[in-house]
């Protein structure tokens, strides 16, 4: 492979002669094998995204040339169009801060710049990696930015498909809404519930996720771009940490805002690790529901069913006809990584000292991948899984048939005690309740009647105990 030589402050090192990225870059590689991962091509595109706003800043305020930022521009151009991906080389467990990631763009942005302008690769005479691509920055202000940055970029693609999950259950909610069926607590028969109710339940916790992530969110809009290398902006003209959000307001079509306190935004990552952990609730309710559902599909002749999840697979390599929930299956895996995720994040998060959260690769490659993966997996878990939700209308009428807490509803009119011996007693000869009450003239067969109705043990009834 034919290279040639870079130098950088500790030397000279071999560069592949057609790579875009130098010196500090192949550092980095030697450095850092450690796991193959790379940086996420949202986080890539946000760094990016800085940099082309910084030449642009820098060129209006008088610091950068016009041909120098439009060629710097023209190479973010390049990359945000999917160009030279391949060129993103650094591990995503890497120097603290994230230097590492900051010289591979400043790098692959300076060569290719270089080369519009007419000059080659490796020679940073027209436009060089620190000096110009780096310009008003430090990487302790572009990382915590791009971070943000990433966040708000991938929350476009997880609200859609949250909000499709949120549809997709109402949707069933409404089609389910005249079944009854068998209520559990403690996994123990309770009073009845329509299946319709359930479902309802399924999706308000969606939409109560989809707002309390959106908030979290919200606090990513604060941007620390401009406090350079402590918070104090040196280097950086006075007004450039107001102009850089407005600038990536524009690229991004987002809000962005400076920072109210730029030492703030380096020292803490609590924006994030607020996204981390509003994304962790979120898991939780979706393992919470993909086991409802694995519970209330158990069977099909031995388990609840009163369910049926579609068959996208069979389910055993030995087991002929079985057909297993691995949507749901798969759902708990995600929310299971992404609750391992966000205790890293909160690790991380404070594990910086003094000026600078030194742990901001972590957090970034963390971050970007559960907000992904979480996008993927609803959207799959939605088509593959809840849209074809099939209720079980006879087993929900044949189990509630035999639930013994309908006894419950004989409490205003008997009393509990009374109720109890009677739920006992069903238990004991395998009676229906009503048959029980009828055999014992404990009331009149009208009132019996409109008692077990089992609808209306789904709404407050307690007007029609008179």
């Amino acid at each position: 492979m034919s290279t040639r030589q870079e130098k950088d402050s500790l030397g000279t090192k071999e560069v592949p002669q057609d790579a875009y990225y130098g010196v500090q870059t192949v550092r980095a590689i030697e450095n850092f094998p450690i796991s193959g991962l790379k940086a996420h091509p949202t986080f890539i595109d946000a760094t990016v995204l800085i940099k082309k706003a910084a030449a642009r800043v820098n060129s209006e305020l008088g610091l950068l040339d016009k041909n120098k930022a439009q060629a710097i521009s023209q190479a973010a151009d390049e990359i945000l169009t999917g160009k030279h991906r391949d060129q993103f080389i650094v591990d995503a467990y890497q120097a603290g801060a994230g230097t590492s990631h900051n010289m591979n763009v400043n790098e692959v942005l300076a060569n290719r710049a270089n080369e519009i302008l007419g000059g080659k690769r490796g020679v940073y005479d027209l436009v060089h990696p620190n000096d110009h691509v780096n310009m008003s920055q430090s990487t302790n202000d572009v990382i915590p930015t791009a971070v943000r940055v990433s966040g708000i970029l991938l929350w476009r693609k997880l609200d859609p498909a949250l909000e499709g999950l949120q549809k997709g259950l109402e949707k069933k909610a409404k089609e389910f809404d005249k079944i009854i069926k068998s209520g559990r607590t403690h996994l123990q028969d309770a009073t009845p519930i329509r299946l319709g109710q359930e479902f309802s339940g399924y999706a308000s916790a969606m939409q109560k996720n989809r707002k309390r992530i959106d908030q979290a969110v919200s606090g990513l809009r604060a941007l620390g771009i401009g406090g350079t290398a402590v918070g104090t902006g040196l280097n950086s003209h006075p007004q450039y940490r107001e102009k850089m959000p407005q600038v990536l307001s524009e690229f991004i079509g987002e809000k962005f805002t400076p920072a109210d306190n730029y030492f703030e935004a380096m020292q803490s990552a609590s924006s994030v690790l607020n996204v981390s952990g509003a994304l962790r609730v979120l898991a939780t309710d979706l393992i919470r529901i993909a086991n409802d559902f694995r519970l209330l599909s158990s069977g099909p002749s031995t388990g609840i069913q009163e369910i049926r999840l579609p068959a996208v697979q069979p389910g055993s390599s030995i087991m002929p006809a079985k057909i297993n929930p691995v949507m749901a299956e798969m759902i708990d895996m995600i929310g299971f990584q992404v609750i391992g995720l966000d205790t890293a994040v909160t690790l991380a998060a404070q594990g910086g000292q003094l000026e600078l959260n030194v742990m901001l690769p972590l957090i970034a490659w963390d971050l970007c991948h559960m907000m992904e993966i979480l996008a993927n997996a609803v959207a799959a878990f939605t088509e593959r899984c809840v849209t074809g939700i099939v209720a079980n209308e006879q087993r929900c009428r044949e189990l509630i048939e035999k639930n013994v807490s309908i006894v419950t509803a004989l409490n205003p009119y008997i009393g509990y005690a009374k109720a109890a011996e009677i739920g006992k007693e069903a238990l004991e000869t395998g009676k229906r309740i009503r048959d029980l009450v009828s055999e014992k003239k404990l009331l009149p067969k009208e009132k019996m009647e409109k008692i077990f109705d089992f609808h209306s043990m789904t709404e407050p009834n307690i007007d029609s105990a008179g």
